[in-house]
């Protein structure tokens, strides 16, 4: 049963004049609010999934010549009767054809109103809901690839399957409440141990995965990070291909943080340009050499840029204080000027920033980082909410096998397997509550 609400309208396309505007039209009573200023058809006598052309009037006076196409229950994106109106792209053509609407019985959509009443009708799960604005958002051939595994169920599926699972062996444990006096055990400790661990071995990876799914959704930003006139910003320069950042011969030209965009191979990186990273007594130098260090800190992928043996020492001194788990390139700058046999420093990658000796190659090396991050399949966690909740899945799950070590009673075991399932489902929706749902719609475009 599709639960249609009462009709919304929303502008679906960019606002500002194009050669085309698209209006959607959702809920009961749609084709009939409609039909009061479409001439042409009668929309409540067509076939679904057809197109019409015709004119909107305000009484005898003609708006605009039109196309409207019509989807009706339960075929259509909200699992309601709907219209969309392809409209010429006039900001004043879309106000009156917005204001008629309203006026014959339709209200301005909410942001992602759309959206929300085909989940709300069964369309699909909150984590394709979701995807759905990752899809649009994205920017980048991974990040694209990543919404459209989301959406297509492919995060939803493997949840379901935890899920489906849990669930069982939550009922057996709940079983044995039912006959608490006659010491009956329905579901066996150790299937329910090796169930636990299964999971936990599922969800590991997709928490893991976060890191990456973030990075590939924000952009993976990289640090690079050297002395005064190692040439940090003509490698940017050379990587971007443009002048983006002042380069002179003088040590301590850059004093801020440069950042800017770079595609490589579909993936998105936020290349990061610093101040050169020395003892100086100015202190406007020292703030940019503070920014420096803070960026360094906050990069998944530092750079580490040097041109000699004491430019070499100095950032291998900084990479001594990195975390672990931040992956370092080695770069020796000005190939062009020294002997690859220099003897100093153990470079994975030789380029001369000025000339282009080498930067494809490290183009490729930057890549390879993304690539040797990426989860073992197309399964990526991108969502904070989701990656929160799978956190304290996991918790939930380890207090689980902690209680079948020290044998407690099935009423706390089902307690804690309860609460996985409850974070479980949250994540797809399957438990949600208004403030939930009106929270992540809010963040949609009001014609989604």
């Amino acid at each position: 049963m599709v639960f249609q609400q009462e009709p919304i309208c929303a502008l679906a396309t960019p606002s500002g004049v194009g050669a085309i505007g698209v209006i959607r039209v959702s809920g009961d009573g749609t084709f009939v609010v409609v039909n009061k200023l479409f001439k042409g058809k009668d929309l409540t006598k067509v076939d679904s999934h057809t197109i019409h052309f015709g004119t909107i009037r305000s009484g005898n006076d003609i708006i605009d010549e039109v196309l409207i196409a019509v989807f009706k229950t339960p075929t259509s994106f909200t699992k309601e009767d709907t219209v969309e109106i392809s409209c010429h792209g006039s900001d004043y053509i879309i106000r009156q054809i917005l204001k008629l609407l309203v006026q014959n019985g339709a209200r301005l959509a909410r942001p992602g109103e759309f959206t929300q009443r085909a989940f709300l009708n069964g369309q699909f799960d909150l984590i394709q809901a979701e995807a759905v604005a990752d899809l649009i958002a994205a920017d980048s051939a991974a990040s694209h690839r990543t919404a459209l595994n989301q959406l297509r169920g492919g995060f939803s599926k493997k949840l379901a399957f935890l899920r489906e699972d849990l669930i069982h062996f939550a009922s057996m444990v709940e079983l044995e409440l039912d006959f608490g006096e006659e010491d009956v055990e329905f579901a066996n400790r150790d299937d329910l141990r090796a169930l636990i661990n299964n999971l936990q071995k599922t969800i590991a990876p997709l928490i893991d995965s976060f890191d990456y799914g973030n990075a590939l959704k924000e952009g993976i930003p990289v640090a690079i990070i050297g002395a005064p006139n190692v040439g940090k910003s003509t490698l940017l320069n050379a990587l971007l291909n443009e002048e983006k950042a002042i380069v002179t011969p003088i040590a301590g030209t850059t004093r801020d943080v440069i950042e800017d965009i770079l595609y490589l191979e579909g993936i998105k990186f936020r290349i990061i340009d610093t101040a050169g990273i020395r003892e100086t007594v100015d202190v406007v130098e020292s703030i940019g050499i503070e920014r420096s260090k803070k960026a360094m800190n906050q990069a998944d992928v530092v750079v580490l840029l040097f041109d000699g043996p004491e430019t070499y020492v100095e950032v291998k001194q900084l990479a001594e204080g990195l975390e672990e788990k931040k992956k370092v390139l080695w770069v020796r700058n000005k190939a062009d000027l020294t002997s690859p046999n220099a003897g100093f420093g153990e470079a994975e990658v030789l380029i001369s920033a000025k000339t282009g000796i080498g930067i494809e190659n490290l183009k490729k090396a930057l890549v390879a980082v993304a690539v040797a991050a990426k989860a073992a399949d197309d399964t990526v966690v991108t969502n904070l909410r989701h990656y929160e909740h799978l956190v304290k899945t996991q918790q939930a799950l380890s207090d689980v096998l902690n209680g079948l070590v020290i044998g407690i009673t099935g009423d706390f075991l089902a307690q804690d397997i309860r609460l996985a399932l409850h974070h479980l489902g949250e994540i797809t929706g399957q438990i949600a509550t208004d403030d939930l749902l009106d929270n992540i719609f809010s963040k949609f475009c009001i014609g989604k």
